[in-house]
């Protein structure tokens, strides 16, 4: 029998607290860029319209839409959900840190902190029950995971691979293209991953 998932009040509460940071984060850095919402969504790929219900607090984003918004805004994910540090050391306690995907069994994915954009180093928390996927679209060119299996068997997909990591073992990987994370083993999977999306300065021509 497949397992019923009750999704817990603290879950909620947790969403509409990432909602509304976002919500707010969202509006000043598009403010301070000098950007309409037309422009932002244009620069970003993201609809119009979903920019419109981030800014009201009543859209939940995927981390793909997110990702395209701060990368437009020049600034991190970490920036949005306001879990970015910006002082030599910053403590973010465990009650801050933000789940920013739920999977349909109980898995999450929670960035737990990261760096000011654009530059983005991020630390993050995941938990997939058997048979969840998390898929990614990709991210910008040069982005490089750094992946700890704590417990289960991760299965990373790639266009035409795929690759097992066991509990105890780590994984480097070069994720600009659409890829997954799997479990599709019998036991929980849990993961850390650090992120490093680093903007590539542009290469001047001419005299």
């Amino acid at each position: 029998m497949e397992k019923k998932v009750n999704i817990s009040t603290e879950t909620v509460a947790d969403v509409e607290r990432v909602s509304a940071t976002v919500s707010q984060n969202l509006k000043t850095f598009r403010r301070q860029s000098g950007l309409t919402l037309d422009e932002l969504s244009r620069k970003s790929g993201v609809s119009k319209g979903m920019l419109v219900e981030i800014e009201k607090g009543t859209a939940n984003p995927s981390i793909a839409t997110l990702c395209r918004a701060a990368t437009a805004l020049g600034v991190s994910v970490a920036d949005f959900v306001g879990v970015a540090s910006s002082v030599p050391v910053r403590i973010v306690p465990a009650q801050d840190a933000s789940t920013l995907w739920h999977g349909p069994k109980g898995g999450s994915a929670t960035l737990l902190v990261g760096t000011n954009g654009p530059d983005e180093i991020e630390l993050w928390r995941w938990t997939l029950f058997p048979g969840e996927i998390f898929e990614s679209p990709g991210h910008s060119p040069g982005t490089l995971e750094l992946i700890n299996v704590e417990t289960g068997e991760l299965t990373l997909k790639f266009a035409d691979s795929e690759h097992l990591v066991h509990a105890g073992s780590s994984v480097l990987a070069r994720t600009e293209d659409k890829h997954a994370y799997m479990n599709c083993g019998n036991d929980e999977l849990r993961f850390v991953m650090a992120v490093a999306e680093l903007q590539r300065p542009r290469v001047r021509t001419g005299l």
